[in-house]
């Protein structure tokens, strides 16, 4: 039997809660981890017509992009907004999930999305995530002394990786040393070589544990001189808000806004200079105002973008930045029917299903209809 739990885990894998901005609410935001779930819908916003959907299809699940309860509440009653689309969800057993930004940057996200729809190249997040610095510590331990001292290091702070923890790898080997007149060796005799079976430990190590880590293991370790090596890590992983990309051929701002209307199925607005070619492109899923900066430090050609305030703008135009301006929705639904189809991929008995219902709420009335009154 599936459970929410094991959905989740999937979740947190295609979305690790690690990545999310501190200011967002994501991962299990209502129902019961343990409940069992057969029926999954996915949406991009809890709304009247996602709720109704979801009782309606008798869901046991819903995984919303954009999260609930963005804000401490106080009470939740059905004459507020909040407890409106909360209550009912309750009710009927429907269990509420959020990916937001932990998805929207995922490697395989949905700005990657966008730049895999689009035919994009050379794709790296825009804004690099400042990453702590971490070490590899690898330390040469004998047979009796590796589960102490692991269990030292863990404790400390060494081994984790991500979501998970107690992480390390060790593989065997042989071990030598001579100890001169003034050692007490814990294996063998001083004044000659020996030989020893061992194993090499390593661990992932946050610098800010660094010392602790290194203490603890010689704490633990049952050698008087410890043979132990730390290693500098250089981050390689492809963290970071939004990504830079190439078009493989360049073309005009026209052509390329006609492209992302065509791909997307919405409507654009530009913002800036539309007589140049367009090479590089930053993309931003929803809104990717705060991105700007990062877009024109990059020197792009257009920034893409699901929506943007005024006096952004203005900013853009007056930096000479173009921007294309593809809407919210049309930027991010994408990526609720991709999610909807990799957890059906995941859990093949379940069924599982992109909002049927959910609609852009931005549309256009016909120019016939434009008519004063």
């Amino acid at each position: 039997m599936v459970r929410v739990r094991d959905v989740m885990q999937v979740l947190e894998q295609i979305a690790p809660l690690h990545r999310a901005a501190e200011w967002d609410n994501v991962g299990l935001l209502v129902g019961d981890a343990t409940a069992p779930v057969q029926r999954i819908m996915t949406c991009l916003t809890v709304t009247p017509a996602t709720v109704q959907e979801a009782i309606r299809e008798q869901a046991h699940l819903l995984v919303s992009h954009h999260p609930l309860l963005f804000r401490p509440v106080q009470r939740l009653t059905l004459d507020s907004a909040d407890g409106a689309l909360i209550l009912p969800l309750l009710r009927s057993g429907i269990a509420v999930y959020a990916v937001h930004t932990a998805y929207d940057d995922a490697p395989e996200g949905i700005n990657e999305q966008l730049c895999q729809r689009l035919g994009l190249e050379g794709v790296v997040p825009l804004r690099r995530r400042a990453e702590p610095p971490s070490y590899k510590l690898v330390v040469f331990v004998p047979e009796s002394d590796w589960q102490r001292v692991s269990d030292a290091v863990f404790s400390a702070g060494a081994g984790v990786i991500g979501q998970y923890r107690e992480c390390s790898f060790r593989v065997s080997g042989k071990g030598t040393f001579f100890g001169t007149e003034g050692t007490q060796p814990t294996i063998g005799q001083k004044g000659r070589r020996e030989e020893v079976d061992e194993w090499r430990l390593e661990v992932v190590v946050p610098a800010d544990r660094l010392d602790e880590v290194v203490a603890a293991m010689r704490r633990a370790h049952s050698y008087e001189e410890p043979a132990y090596d730390v290693y500098p890590l250089q981050p390689l992983r492809r963290e970071g808000s939004g990504r830079l990309a190439q078009l493989r051929v360049p073309c005009s701002v026209a052509a390329f806004a006609a492209h992302v209307q065509q791909q997307l199925g919405s409507r654009v607005h530009v913002v800036g200079q539309t007589d140049r070619l367009v090479h590089r492109v930053a993309v931003a899923c929803g809104a990717g105002g705060e991105l700007l900066a990062d877009a024109l430090r990059h020197q792009v050609d257009v920034l893409l973008t699901g929506e943007l305030r005024f006096h952004e703008a203005l900013r853009a135009e007056a930096a000479g930045l173009t921007v294309v301006v593809a809407g919210h929705y049309a930027t991010e639904r994408l990526g609720v029917e991709t999610l909807a189809q990799r957890l059906q991929t995941a859990f093949p008995t379940l069924n599982v299903w992109a909002s049927r219902d959910e609609r852009d709420p931005f549309y256009l009335l016909p120019s016939t209809t434009l008519k004063p009154a």
